[in-house]
């Protein structure tokens, strides 16, 4: 071997050593996937998703459907080479693990946390209904029940779920128009729309669930846009309000919103 083939090999040796260490040492990070969905309008688990009791409701057609992710749990051992396979893939994400998990260290303080955000999301997406039909929470009372799902970001299709229930589009039709409307957005008791994370995974898991038309919050309409499945519609919102507008003027033949580029 020659002189300068031999420092080669001497200098390449710990680059090789540092390389599959990486490629070896677990990463704070957590890989995520398209997650399930649920129409609101339905029931889950053989119990109705939205109960209301003090006032009449409708009988609607069509879905507004909750969307979801799922994601490797706290202690699972992210490596490199799961991060490079999930950047290479439109139906995997690699996160930051406090991204996915900020509050808890393991699987029970998370879900404790998760329900106790789903819980906040349900209150707020009952009060901000309530206010967009004018309507009192004396008289009115909203039961959620969605097992199996925690956290805040179902919040704006909870919301529109109660206003198809109780007011549909005002006219007697349905706020979906009979389609399958998908969608996802924290929402607050004033009815503004909030960004939540992972849209491009819940845009896939909508269309594999058959929605055509996908409500995200404006501030995420690049992400959405990113990995947007063919044939899907995107709708950005920033409020119930407007969320409900759009929703009427679809149906109508109207102006919708849309998101730029």
């Amino acid at each position: 071997m020659s002189p300068r083939a031999r420092a080669l090999a001497v200098c390449s040796a710990p680059v090789l050593g540092l390389l599959l260490t990486a490629a070896l040492v677990p990463l704070p990070y957590s890989v995520a996937y398209p997650g399930m969905t649920a129409n609101v309008l339905g029931q889950d688990k053989g119990k109705p998703v939205i109960t209301i009791t003090g006032a009449g409701t409708r009988k609607t057609t069509g879905q507004l459907r909750m969307t979801s992710i799922v994601a490797t749990g706290p202690a699972a051992s992210v490596r490199l080479p799961d991060i490079v396979t999930a950047w290479f893939r439109t139906d995997e994400a690699a996160m930051p693990r406090e991204a996915v998990y900020p509050v808890g260290n393991n699987t029970e303080e998370i879900a404790e946390h998760n329900a106790q955000q789903m819980k906040h999301s349900q209150d707020s997406a009952t009060a901000a209904a309530l206010h967009q039909l004018g309507k009192s929470p004396k008289d009115i009372k909203v039961a959620l029940s969605l097992a199996d799902v925690g956290g805040p970001s179902a919040g704006l299709m909870f919301a529109l779920g109660i206003v198809d229930k109780l007011a549909g589009d005002g006219k007697g039709g349905d706020l979906t128009g009979g389609r399958k409307v998908a969608g996802t957005g924290t929402i607050t008791a004033d009815g503004a729309v909030g960004a939540v994370g992972g849209v491009p995974l819940k845009t896939q898991a909508a269309q594999r669930d058959g929605a055509t038309v996908f409500l995200v919050p404006r501030a995420e309409c690049t992400d959405a846009r990113a990995e947007l499945p063919r044939g899907m519609r995107l709708i950005p919102v920033t409020s119930l309000d407007g969320a409900v507008r759009a929703l009427k003027a679809l149906n109508s033949g109207g102006s919708v919103p849309s998101c730029p580029g």
